[in-house]
């Protein structure tokens, strides 16, 4: 009977109106449900690097220190790591997806156990043009994407400013030795001089 109400037009409008508000009423009920069960609940997301400067001599090992905490995450193993680089250049891309980016340089690579929340980089033999800011990206399965405050790497040369330092200080060291024993001479020389000084004078008058 319900069939016929809907094929033939001289059926009562409202019956078939009630029908599908109630229809209508059901579906909304059954698809608003799902929305609020699997509304995921946001990941938090720490993200360390310390300390927040670091320095080298050129040739020298660097470590440059990230570790990250979710305790919501099922598996740290599960994010992914990015590190990259800010100098006066722009920004250079040295790893991402926890895999060294830079062509034909194995001198850059992650060390750390990503399982106990440590992405930290390696930069073997560092050279000046290492200096910059280094920054530790991680991002978690959901998407979530957090950014360390970064840490800034000076290199020194090896030859460069430490070796002038030294040699200004021990030219320095050498000068100041050198006035010294100049001053010395002259206060026991004075006595000495003064004596000459008047022996030349006795000898004018006569």
């Amino acid at each position: 009977s319900t069939l016929l109400f809907f094929l033939f037009p001289g059926t009562d409008v409202g019956v078939s109106g009630g029908s599908a508000s109630k229809e209508n009423a059901a579906v909304t009920h059954i698809t608003a449900q799902p929305s609020l069960s699997t509304t995921p609940e946001p990941w938090h997301l720490l993200v360390t690097q310390t300390p927040a400067k670091e320095k080298a001599k050129e040739g020298e090992t660097v470590v440059l220190s990230c570790h990250f905490n979710s305790p919501q995450c099922p598996s740290l193993t599960d994010v992914m790591v990015k590190w990259y680089k800010e100098d006066e250049k722009g920004q250079m891309d040295l790893l991402e997806s926890n895999v060294t980016v830079l062509p034909n340089n194995s001198r850059v690579f992650m060390s750390g156990d990503l399982s106990q929340g440590d992405a930290s980089l390696v930069i073997l033999n560092v050279t000046t043009s290492d200096h910059g800011i280094y920054f530790c990206e991680v991002a978690l399965p959901n998407g979530k994407v957090v950014t360390g405050d970064g840490t800034k790497l000076r290199i020194r040369r090896a030859l460069g400013l430490f070796g002038i330092e030294e040699s200004i200080g021990t030219i320095i060291g050498v000068v100041a030795a050198g006035i010294g024993g100049v001053v010395v001479l002259i206060i026991v020389l004075t006595p000495q001089l003064r004596r000459c000084i008047l022996c030349m004078r006795q000898g004018s008058h006569q």
